[in-house]
């Protein structure tokens, strides 16, 4: 039996303020299931906006204590996305990094973070520098084969970059 992750639930308080802030975000429309309910597909996740009072439940939406990451295969076209919704952070971390704004963290992802209107803390990496290849005891990436769940190479090096038709008559087999 297999276990994997379907869909995703990200509070607000109100779809109206929060489907314009996702589209714009994640460049998708994505698509109302219920009065409280907005969803957009995120590989095989669904990214879940839910507003209880929409779906007549008596409860406060919180946000999410965690961050939310997203994998992009152009980072900088995700961060000028992000750029025109606002709420990009504004502090520092990882080792005095801005976090708002695209930088190597230390562990090799690049990536920048933010927040949506409504406090979910998001996360946007570089799907390049993202792995979940294991590592020696030094903490450096072992030799990287298929994504142990897509089965899809990462993209390391130009020589790795599949071209569209490749990667169709590759996942048709």
């Amino acid at each position: 039996m297999s276990t994997r992750l379907f869909r995703v639930i990200v509070p607000v308080n109100t779809l109206e303020a929060a489907v314009p802030f996702y589209s714009t975000l994640l460049g998708l429309p994505g698509f109302r299931v219920s009065g409280g309910r907005h969803y957009f597909p995120s590989g095989d996740v669904i990214v879940a906006l839910y507003d209880p009072s929409g779906d007549g439940d008596d409860r406060l939406p919180r946000p999410n204590f965690g961050h939310l990451y997203f994998a992009v295969d152009d980072l900088e076209a995700a961060y000028l996305r992000a750029q025109a919704t606002g709420g990009l952070s504004t502090g520092r971390g990882d080792g005095g990094l801005p976090m708002g704004e695209i930088a190597k963290r230390p562990w090799g992802e690049r990536s920048f973070y933010l927040s949506d209107p409504f406090g979910n803390p998001l996360c946007f990496v570089d799907a390049a520098t993202c792995s979940l290849a294991p590592r020696d005891r030094f903490g450096r990436q072992q030799a990287r084969g298929p994504h142990p769940l897509s089965g899809r190479r990462p993209y390391n090096r130009p020589s790795d970059v599949e071209t569209p038709a490749a990667e169709a008559a590759r996942v048709s087999r």
